[in-house]
């Protein structure tokens, strides 16, 4: 297959007529009045569906009916995250398994019914016979996100029953395809370790009776040992991604492909190369390496340097010349987003613990300056505060996580959510998910070859 240095000349002369070829310009979407990206003009989400499985609040609606910001809210089946999260770490108890059992049956669970889940999720933690090396070790590749979207669809050949669409086979693949994610997500990286970067290459079993978040440190590391507060830490950031209110990229996919009556394997394959690109699953990263970029360029001890540094990359002068404060600002959310405040917390306790004090400092002063700096740059009216990859990606890095995981531990928890999607789509649809597009290209008369 030829490599991006041998592009000929006819590519790229081509792709230069492909371009000059297309006629759509920005404001024609506004002349004929299509919402571009889903999203009015004051960014709105359009309403596609309908859905049970979660829900965001980020406005108030007044007496008079308009509407003001408010503290952002998200709930997992009619119950407030904040409330769900208090509650499994008040019992000192790791939540994300619960937070699967309410996701996929809108109810949480009793001890016994979540005891009987967790074994089974224990039990189906496993993956076909040489699988791993056929499929894994065999064709590695550079980016996990690749590999478990190819090892999702190989999952589809070992499954007596694929193309079974009823609820009840639909359910015991996407249990299967939630036990086996960390599996998948962790040994794609050691492939990607061994083979591209020449470190040894080791493969953890995973042992019975771990949890989700347990079950990825101990098959991670070499050692096989974490802290109870690094699990506690990961399991908590699993919950917050669980699932985001039906109206992302990646969960929108589940529902149209689901919708043409495909098999699970092929959805959750497609949600897989949706939450890959980086305008969606990939933000924590960049996260990360902004700060990395902010320490290396200024003295991060003075607060002025904090500030003429974030207001360089607002003006596309520092960093990736984007002119984004990563991690800062979300579609929905305005004064606060709800999985970045529980975090906030959590990534304090664990700066304590591993001696990152002051690199958690660095966050919170960038937290605190750069509404002020975006608010005075943009001229923005509604609020901005920091979202959920902000913490996340500080999180990640100091349970010493690399950062081709981050998207892969997106991608581990929401699978719960798009499976709960799937199950919802397949009971309450029934039609297949059909956009309109208008077409603004003028009829053109056929000329035959010699007149050309």
């Amino acid at each position: 297959m030829k490599s991006y240095s041998e592009i000929t000349p006819y590519i790229e002369k081509m792709a230069q007529k492909s371009n000059e070829g297309n006629g759509i310009m920005p404001d024609m979407y506004a002349k004929y009045k299509v919402n571009r990206g889903l999203r009015d003009l004051n960014g709105n989400g359009v309403v596609t569906g309908l859905t049970e499985v979660s829900n965001i609040q980020a406005k108030k609606v007044l007496p008079d009916g308009t509407t003001v910001p408010c503290d952002g809210q998200l709930f997992y089946r009619g119950i407030n995250v904040r409330d769900l999260v208090a509650g499994f770490r008040a019992d000192g108890r790791l939540g994300f398994e619960e937070t699967v059992y309410l996701l996929l049956f809108s109810k949480l669970p009793t001890a016994e019914e979540l005891e009987e889940f967790c074994a089974v999720l224990s039990e189906y933690r496993s993956l076909p016979t040489s699988f791993v090396r056929d499929m894994i070790l065999k064709a590695p590749g550079k980016d996990m996100m690749n590999i478990i979207s190819r090892s999702v669809l190989a999952l589809y050949a070992y499954d007596e029953n694929p193309d079974d669409t009823s609820v009840q086979n639909v359910l015991r693949q996407c249990l299967q395809l939630i036990a086996m994610f960390p599996l998948l997500s962790i040994y794609s990286y050691h492939s990607y370790q061994h083979y591209h970067l020449g470190k040894s290459l080791f493969i953890h079993h995973p042992k019975p009776g771990l949890s989700t978040a347990e079950t990825l440190l101990n098959i991670l590391r070499e050692n096989g040992e974490y802290t109870a507060l690094e699990a506690s830490i990961l399991d908590l950031a699993l919950v917050l991604h669980a699932e985001h209110g039906g109206g992302n990229n990646s969960t929108f996919t589940t529902h149209v492909v689901t919708s043409s009556g495909t098999d699970t394997y092929s959805a959750v394959s497609a949600a897989l190369g949706s939450l890959k690109g980086p305008r969606h699953g990939g933000a924590n990263i960049k996260v990360v390496r902004m700060f990395d970029d902010m320490q290396q360029s200024i003295n991060t001890k003075s607060e002025g340097e904090i500030k003429d540094y974030l207001a360089k990359l607002l003006n596309r002068e520092a960093f990736d010349k984007m002119g984004l404060i990563y991690g800062m600002g979300h579609a929905v959310y305005s004064l606060s987003d709800p999985r970045s405040d529980i975090l906030k917390q959590c990534a304090r306790d664990l700066a304590i613990e591993k001696g990152k004090e002051e690199e958690y400092e660095l966050y919170e002063t960038v937290a605190r300056v750069a509404p002020e700096i975006i608010a005075e740059k943009r001229k923005m009216y509604k609020g901005v505060s920091t979202n959920v990859d902000f913490y996340s990606g500080l999180i990640y890095r100091m349970l010493e996580l690399p950062c081709e995981l981050f998207t892969p531990l997106f991608a581990t928890a929401r699978i719960a959510g798009w499976s709960a999607h799937r199950i919802e789509e397949i009971q309450n649809a029934g039609k297949i998910i059909r956009p309109a597009y208008i077409n603004v290209k003028e009829e053109m008369e056929y000329r035959c070859l010699n007149e050309r």
